[in-house]
C-alpha cells in the first residue's frame, strides 16, 4: 500500500510516521508539510508544499490511503481565521485533491464533540470538516474522534493538568467518554482502518476508537 500522510510532525502525526515505516503492507509513504521530516528510510519521501497553492503539488496526491491529522491551536496560529485556514481549509482541499486523483480511503483525525452546529469554535470547525469530507465520495472514509490525548513529552501544562484530572474522574467512574487516550493508540486504530476491508463512512468517537483495533483494548 502507498499512504500519504497530512500533519506528520504533530502529536498523533508522528506515531502514525513510525508505525506505517515499521508496517511491513505499507511500501511507501509520502508526508505532505510546510518543512521536510529527515527520517532514514527508504520507504519515506517528503515533500515541502504551500499549502496556499495546492495547484503547484495536488498531482502528487496519489496513492491507496489518505491519513490527515493537521491541526494547530489558536495561540499558535495567532487566530480563529488562521486555525480555521488549517484546521479545515488545508485538510479538506488535500482530501478534494486526493479523491480527485483516486485515493480511494481517507482516515481523518477529528475531536471529540465535533458538531457543525455547535455554538464552540473548535467543536463547530471540526464538525463542518468532519461533514464535508465525507460528501467527498471516498470509497472509504473513517473519521476519529478522540478524547484528550497523552502526548509524549508534553511540556504543555494544561494539557497535562487536564489528563490528570481526567485520570481522577475515570477511577472514580466519570467522564468515562473522555477517558485520554495516548497518541500511539490513536495511530494504530487508524493504521488498522486503512488496512481493513470496510467501505462507506464511518465515524469513531471516544473509546470506539480502541474497538477499531481490537489488540488496543
Amino acid at each position: 500500500m502507498k499512504a500519504l500522510v497530512l500533519g506528520a510532525t504533530g502529536a498523533v502525526g508522528k506515531d502514525l510516521v513510525a508505525q506505517l515505516l515499521e508496517d511491513a503492507s505499507f511500501e511507501r509513504v509520502e508526508l505532505f508539510g510546510r518543512r521536510e521530516v529527515n527520517i532514514p528510510s527508504s520507504k519515506l519521501v517528503s515533500h515541502v508544499v504551500d499549502f496556499e497553492h495546492p495547484e503547484n503539488w495536488s498531482a502528487l496526491l496519489s496513492g491507496d490511503v489518505l491519513f490527515s491529522c493537521l491541526g494547530t491551536t489558536i495561540k499558535a496560529a495567532g487566530s480563529r481565521d488562521a486555525q480555521w485556514k488549517v484546521d479545515y481549509t488545508y485538510q479538506y482541499e488535500t482530501a478534494k485533491a486526493a479523491r480527485k486523483n483516486g485515493v480511494g480511503k481517507l482516515v481523518l483525525v477529528s475531536s471529540v464533540g465535533a458538531d457543525a452546529k455547535s455554538g464552540i469554535f473548535y467543536s463547530r470547525m471540526k464538525g463542518q470538516l468532519d461533514e464535508d469530507v465525507s460528501k467527498l465520495g471516498f470509497p472509504g472514509c473513517f473519521i476519529l474522534r478522540p478524547p484528550s490525548l497523552i502526548r509524549k513529552g508534553s511540556d504543555r501544562f494544561g494539557e497535562k493538568a487536564g489528563v490528570a484530572i481526567l485520570k481522577c474522574l475515570n477511577a472514580i467512574g466519570l467522564m468515562r467518554s473522555w477517558k485520554p487516550m495516548p497518541t500511539e493508540d490513536v495511530a494504530a486504530a487508524m493504521i488498522r482502518l486503512a488496512q481493513s476491508d470496510q467501505t462507506g463512512l464511518h465515524i469513531f468517537t471516544s473509546q470506539e476508537i480502541l474497538s477499531a483495533a481490537p489488540d488496543l483494548s
